[in-house]
């Protein structure tokens, strides 16, 4: 059974980016003879891929923003987990079975999960006077979201492994660098806080 680890997979790869995951899985499945039965067929469809595609071009560009890319994590954090669950539903077959409940419960968490240690990393690495570790560590997780959910619609199981390892990666670096995390978030609403001045004056 691979729709657990492909679930896994995409709701990792949610977590950094979610429209890039669906337009990744949509765009493989449908030019390859690769996961057309597990892949949601509406994926899949010309419309929803230009749509996915505008809307991760859009995240790719504000994610190499220092701050701004905090403020995108900041509203994602509603979005991302709700559509690696959503994905989850759907490979699940949405039949609102055992099955379904279960794939959106582990796409959702991952997500989730995914998603908390990247914005974490993100605040840290905003602290850093050298603007080229935030466009490196953005292209990192372009790299990571395209890669892993290319190979989950390929190799679903490989995929669930690589997504692991990362996520277990991003937790402990996130951990480690707490203390840097904290400095972020307070010079994120200073950010704010400038810019609210600057919008009013």
């Amino acid at each position: 059974m691979e729709l657990l680890p492909l679930t896994f997979a995409s709701g990792w790869a949610s977590g950094i980016n979610a429209y890039a995951t669906v337009f990744v899985l949509g765009l493989v499945a449908r030019f390859t003879s690769l996961g057309g039965d597990q892949v949601p067929a509406g994926f899949m469809r010309t419309d929803v891929l230009i749509i996915m595609g505008i809307l991760a071009v859009l995240e790719l560009v504000a994610d190499k923003i220092p701050y701004l890319d905090s403020v995108w994590d900041s509203i994602s954090t509603f979005i991302r987990p709700v559509a690696g669950a959503v994905i989850g539903a759907l490979i699940g077959g949405a039949n609102g079975d055992l099955l379904t409940i279960a794939l959106a419960s582990v796409g959702g968490v991952t997500a989730l999960l995914s998603h908390l240690s990247k914005t974490g990393l993100r605040l840290a690495i905003n602290t850093s006077p050298e603007p080229a570790s935030n466009v490196g560590a953005s292209i990192a997780g372009d790299v990571g979201v395209v890669s892993v959910a290319s190979l989950a619609v390929m190799y679903p199981t490989a995929a669930a492994i690589v997504a692991g390892v990362l996520l277990l990666l991003g937790i402990v670096l996130t951990v480690m660098v707490w203390a840097r995390i904290r400095r972020g978030w307070r010079a994120l609403k200073r950010w704010r806080a400038e810019r609210a001045v600057g919008a009013g004056a």
